[in-house]
């Protein structure tokens, strides 16, 4: 499976949204969704962003990619996320069916409400750094193995996985 994840930056404030419903419900994450049928990461990103939160990205950069391997639905998944930061979109960020979106100073983002993963790779992005990363989850979603690796611009988009 593939997907994407934006992150909306303003100044020392990155907007995250609580899930409502499904796969991650009750916690803080970027807005992004699953790639459809001839759609390109960036494609996909910016129709995720409109429907789940309203805005539409016009000034954004990919920063990542991260690998995982993690069992989906009593099933072992591969997930690739395209990972991008926005900095200038149009719109107000508002509320949909599927996501309620919050603005949190950088230097207090809800750590403890997010996908344990974040916490390894998402202060190096909110340094201005690329990376690719893996991790791997067991069936209960304990963490059994992680890599985050800085990147030049050249390599955002190689993988663990190939």
């Amino acid at each position: 499976m593939e997907s994407t994840l934006c992150l909306l930056r303003k100044e020392n404030q990155l907007l995250l949204a609580k899930k409502k419903k499904g796969f991650g419900k009750g916690k803080y994450n970027g807005v992004g969704g699953k790639l459809e049928k001839d759609e390109t990461p960036e494609m996909a990103m910016i129709r995720e962003v409109e429907e789940e939160i309203f805005v539409t990205p016009l000034q954004y950069e990919k920063v990542g990619v991260i690998e995982f391997l993690e069992y989906l639905k009593d099933k072992r998944e591969k997930v690739l996320i395209h990972l991008y930061v926005c900095n200038l979109w149009e719109g107000v960020p508002s509320e949909s069916e599927e996501m309620e979106p919050k603005w949190f100073s950088i230097d207090k983002l809800p750590y403890d409400q997010m996908f344990l993963d974040d916490r390894y790779w998402l202060p190096l992005i909110l340094e201005g750094k690329k990376i690719k990363a893996f991790f791997e989850f067991d069936e209960e979603w304990n963490l059994v193995f992680h890599e985050v690796q800085e990147v030049s611009d050249e390599t955002v988009c190689e993988t663990f996985l190939q």
